[in-house]
């Protein structure tokens, strides 16, 4: 019987192949349109698809890709995932065949969102984390990232953008970690650093202006990748997931009485790039520290669809759930670590410490309410007067492919910027990989309902909005760092990243 049984795919095939359903009803999930069709596809990407309606094809996914697998028997050929890889992120079709080594992929995770069947998910490591908390020999945190605290609620039947913070906490606790640090705690350190390094090129070094930041490991690979030759203007900084892991293996452990080597790191993050930057060979920086290269600053990584599972998973009731409060020490954060997780929100929080460290003045109201740099356009660009440095230009881009338009102006030595924001996934990281498929694919209503809510928890429910306000932070150079960019900063904070072109060919019409 197994041998006759007409698999799912295939009889896509044969019927697609025979033009049986021309209306597209199968791909486009019995909605009557094309898959492609208007409504389908985002307009803002191209429009609609050109493939034909029955079977399209998919992305190639290597079986050694620590992101991201697909399930064939799910898979309906619908082309959902060449849409977005090569339209948004314009990595599909961008090298070369034969490839030399490995599928080029920047393992956003992209695919998944738009994927319409569940075919394309996460690399599952949540029976991982499961063990972890149930050994009694390890101390396991875990730290979560702004874009999941206006995310997760959407897995649990809240409206998109539903702020949860205090629940998730919560969640957390009853699933039975150590500690609960906060990921917006790293990233007012992730500003303290990369304003000083913003600073220090503007002052020293105008070769390798503009600055592009570097928390978003998508971009990142994408640039390691396709330009190379343009390294040296990457901030050395690490992601702030990173950053955290790095400090509690160290710090943390030292003033909790912690043996680092029993400590293990997770993270929750709306990035399903995290889990390949986790795993990075240069992430290990506190198991230099301590003599044991080996261990690595972040352990594991869950997406926030994987905790929303973990959470169902042990029976517990997100919704009704009362608000809790992040451990102390790697727990505080202001308004300026919760942006991160949107476009833009990287530069406007930069800023207001640059503009800080520049003047020892506090920054102008405008700077707290950056509408230029804000919004979903594609490329945005704002000026700042810096007294004593005069006019400091910007620009921030989203989805990989607009990254192109950017690059191609440095590249060619006609960038008029001082700092760049580049971040892979439309929206920033309330667009994420790993975010909840509230929408499919993902909209621009879902995610600026989940913009809207961190700028409102910066505005609104902040008591501190500038980065280095956070007393942890000043208590955290005060006993371990001294000052931004000091040896042992660029020790555990920093890193450089590597060229990875000669991992294939990338054609050079693009």
């Amino acid at each position: 019987m197994g041998s006759n049984r007409l698999s799912r795919r295939n009889f896509l095939k044969l019927v697609g192949g025979a033009g049986l359903f021309g209306t597209g009803i199968l791909a486009a999930g019995c909605s009557g349109k094309t898959a492609g069709g208007k409504g389908w596809i985002p307009s803002q990407y191209e429009g609609t698809g050109n493939w034909q309606a029955q079977v399209k094809g998919r992305i190639a996914i290597a079986s050694s890709n620590v992101s991201i697998e697909r399930n064939d028997s799910k898979c309906i050929l619908c082309g959902q995932c060449i849409e977005v890889c090569k339209k948004v992120m314009s990595v599909y079709g961008s090298y070369e065949l034969p490839l030399k080594k490995d599928i080029p992929c920047v393992n956003c995770g992209q695919c998944s969102l738009w994927c319409p069947t569940g075919a394309i998910t996460e690399k599952n490591n949540i029976t991982d984390v499961v063990k972890v908390l149930e050994d009694q020999n390890k101390y396991v945190i875990v730290q979560t990232a702004p874009a999941t605290k206006v995310a997760l609620g959407e897995e649990f039947g809240m409206e998109p953008g539903s702020i949860v913070e205090g629940k998730q906490v919560a969640a957390l606790r009853a699933l039975g970690f150590d500690a609960v640090l906060d990921t917006c705690f790293s990233a007012d350190l992730t500003i303290m650093e990369e304003a000083a390094e913003v600073l220090y090129r503007l002052k020293n070094v105008q070769n390798t202006l503009p600055q592009f930041t570097s928390c978003c490991p998508g971009w990142v690979k994408f640039c390691e990748y396709y330009y190379p030759d343009l390294l040296e203007h990457m901030s050395s900084c690490k992601s702030p997931q990173q950053m955290l892991g790095a400090v509690a293996k160290t710090y943390y452990a030292t003033k909790m009485g912690i043996n680092p080597a029993n400590i293990v790191s997770v993270a929750i993050m709306p990035c399903t790039a995290k889990k390949a930057e986790a795993k990075r060979s240069e992430m290990n920086a506190s198991g230099k520290e301590i003599g044991n290269e080996h261990m690595m600053d972040v352990d594991l990584v869950l997406t926030t669809r994987e905790l929303a599972r973990l959470i169902k998973l042990k029976q517990i009731d997100m919704t009704n759930l009362d608000n809790q409060e992040y451990d102390s020490i790697l727990g505080e954060s202001t308004g300026a670590g919760k942006i991160f997780g949107v476009t833009g929100g990287v530069t406007e929080a930069a800023v207001r410490t640059l503009y800080y460290y520049a003047t020892k003045k506090t920054p102008p109201a405008s700077l707290l309410n950056w509408q230029e740099v804000r919004g979903l356009k594609g490329v945005k660009e704002a000026t700042v007067d810096v007294p004593g440095f005069g006019t400091v230009k910007v620009a921030v881009c989203h989805g990989l492919k607009n990254a192109r338009v950017i690059l191609k102006q440095v590249r060619e030595k006609k960038s008029p910027w001082q700092f760049i924001e580049f971040m892979a996934c439309p929206g920033g990281c309330i667009g994420g990989g790993g975010q909840p498929k509230s929408a499919v694919p993902p909209t621009d209503d879902v995610r600026t309902a989940r913009i809207a809510s961190l700028y409102k928890m910066d505005a609104q429910q902040s008591k501190k909005r500038l980065s280095y306000q956070n007393d942890e932070i000043n208590t955290l150079y005060k006993e371990f760092f001294q000052e931004p960019l000091s040896e042992k900063a660029e020790h555990l904070l920093h890193t450089h990243y590597q060229d990875k072109s000669n991992l294939f060919t990338a054609k050079k019409d693009l």
